[in-house]
C-alpha cells in the first residue's frame, strides 16, 4: 500500500504543467466567422508574449505565452477553403493553436518575412490561438490575421 502511494505522488510530481488554458477567456477577444466571410484577412492587434514556456505542453512548440489564448476563433461551417492563422510583428514572434479536433499547432517561420504562419482545413469549431516572443515577460505588438485560402 505505501508503494502505491509513493508511486502515485512520484508521477504527481514529475508531471508537467499545462501551460496553455484553452478554457480561460480569451486577452484580445473572440471572433465568430464563417465560410466566404468578408473582409478577408480579418486583422485583430495583440500583445505578443508572456511568461509560460510554450515548450512545456509541447515539444514541438516554441515562444514565451501566456496562460490565457489571446484570442478565439469560434469557425462556423466546414468550409471547401483552408484557413490561415498567422501573426505579424516587428519582433521574432511564434504561434501556438489548438484546434476544434483537440489538436495543437506550432509555427515560428513559415509565414512572410518569418514571421509565424498555419495553414488548416476548414473545421467547425473553436480555434484558441497564442502569439508568443522569444523572451519571458517581454511583450510586443503583433497582428494576428485570419484568411480563407484557395490552397496552400
Amino acid at each position: 500500500m505505501r508503494l502505491m502511494i509513493a508511486a502515485a505522488l512520484a508521477l504527481t510530481c514529475v508531471a508537467p504543467a499545462v501551460a496553455q488554458d484553452f478554457t480561460a477567456t480569451p486577452n484580445y477577444g473572440e471572433i465568430r466567422l464563417s465560410p466566404g466571410f468578408t473582409p478577408d484577412p480579418v486583422l485583430t492587434s495583440v500583445q505578443a508574449g508572456g511568461s509560460i514556456n510554450a515548450n512545456i505542453r509541447l515539444k514541438n512548440c516554441s515562444g514565451y505565452i501566456s496562460s490565457a489564448p489571446d484570442l478565439r476563433l469560434r469557425w462556423n461551417g466546414n468550409g471547401t477553403l483552408n484557413l490561415k492563422i498567422s501573426a505579424v510583428s516587428n519582433s521574432d514572434t511564434t504561434l501556438v493553436i489548438n484546434g476544434p479536433n483537440g489538436e495543437w499547432y506550432c509555427d515560428d517561420d513559415s509565414g512572410e518575412d518569418s514571421n509565424p504562419s498555419v495553414a488548416l482545413p476548414s473545421i467547425s469549431g473553436q480555434y484558441d490561438i497564442w502569439v508568443g516572443t522569444f523572451s519571458s515577460g517581454n511583450s510586443r505588438p503583433a497582428v494576428v490575421s485570419i484568411s480563407e485560402l484557395s490552397s496552400f
